[in-house]
């Protein structure tokens, strides 16, 4: 039998209902593209490279249901329908943006500095 975390810490933990929301997978990219402004379901698809538009699909219904995100369809032809954060949605971005700088922190190396610099070319004129 596979154990959750609630099953651990109890429905009523805080952190592990965070947890539960946080780490679903593609979860924090979706809402930290959301940041920028609403987006259409093309866009989020095409920032987020490997996942499938289905499970695209269950997350953006799961965050719905949980009042992380509102879908908005607009009677325009072709239908058009945008996705964005609630208040709720927002209220998460610090979560993201401390994980943003966890990751620079200690998982994404500096890039290596070159012990030589290169030289500069000379400017052409036409």
């Amino acid at each position: 039998m596979k154990r959750t975390m609630n099953d651990t810490h109890g429905t009523t933990c805080a952190v592990a209902k965070t947890a539960e929301l946080v780490a679903t997978k593609w979860t924090p990219l979706i809402v930290h593209d959301l940041s920028e402004g609403p987006r259409r379901f093309m866009e989020l698809e095409k920032s987020c490279p490997g996942i499938s538009p289905r499970t695209l699909s269950e997350r953006l219904d799961m965050l719905e249901r949980q009042g992380v995100v509102v879908r908005r369809s607009y009677p325009e032809s072709p239908p058009r329908v945008e996705y964005a954060l609630t208040d709720k949605g927002q209220a998460l971005l610090p979560i993201i943006r401390e994980m943003r700088r966890f990751g620079h922190s200690w998982l994404i190396p500096e890039p290596e500095s070159d012990p030589a610099p290169k030289r500069r070319r000379a400017p052409t004129h036409r």
